[in-house]
């Protein structure tokens, strides 16, 4: 078999992973938890991001043996899916649902943004993603009663948790960069030199047109805001 063959990469068993509890050893009680296992490494991704996330650390965090670490966690592709269930169950959506479908659906766009704000590593994390936890499966489950209005089917009421939660994704993750960039004030000027050079050198008329109009707001809260309104308002209800 080839080395970095797909059938060589680790697999998450969502039966192993979430029907059945984690027992470090026959006949001996287990010392630590899953639970306490994801505090400590969203704890390091949250100081560190998910590089410094690895399974030394982690059970240094907890005062484990590396090697004792495994018996509850097998690999780290399984911590970080431990970890996204276990910052899952930060979303707060109160009052859900309220009939309003397309209302809903911002209010859990603005509760997992806020979520990821708090946990920068996550939009990173969940494109791997191979099981759905009982966290996650909990605000997946207000989603699909938010949108039973909507009168989309089953299929697409999944689609459409798909879709905004990589939507709020993408956006926390370019927002985060973007906020980066604004500590580097000489970066963000160089940066504006050099699109009123080339809105200038009229090869770009559409470019220097836009860049000619009126401003929008572009507080973090309302750009979010005004593009979360146009991909929700665009979804198709028929």
């Amino acid at each position: 078999m080839a080395r970095g063959d797909a059938s060589d990469a680790p697999r998450v068993d969502p039966e192993e992973l979430w029907l059945r509890p984690a027992r470090p050893r026959r006949g001996r009680p287990p010392a630590f938890s899953r639970e306490v296992i994801a505090a400590a490494a969203v704890a390091l991704a949250d100081a560190e991001g998910l590089g410094g996330v690895t399974m030394r650390r982690v059970a240094s965090e907890i005062g484990a043996g590396a090697m004792s670490l495994y018996s509850y966690v097998p690999d780290k592709e399984t911590l970080v899916e431990l970890m996204i269930d276990h910052v899952s169950g930060e979303h707060v959506m109160p009052g859900l649902p309220t009939g309003d479908w397309r209302a809903d659906l911002k209010a859990v766009a603005h509760a997992q943004r806020a979520l990821m704000l708090r946990h920068p590593w996550l939009p990173a994390a969940l494109p791997g993603r191979r099981t759905l936890g009982p966290r996650t499966l909990a605000v997946l489950e207000v989603v699909l009663a938010a949108l039973r209005p909507s009168r989309l089917d089953g299929g697409a009421r999944l689609e459409v948790f798909s879709l905004l939660t990589g939507f709020v994704a993408g956006h926390v993750a370019h927002e985060v960069a973007q906020s980066a960039v604004a500590g580097e004030p000489d970066r963000a000027a160089a940066e504006a030199r050099y699109l009123a050079a080339v809105a200038a050198d009229g090869r770009h008329p559409e470019l220097a047109g836009v860049l000619a109009g009126p401003a929008r707001p572009t507080t973090p809260d309302e750009t979010f805001a005004r593009l979360l309104d146009r991909m929700v308002n665009g979804l198709d209800a028929g």
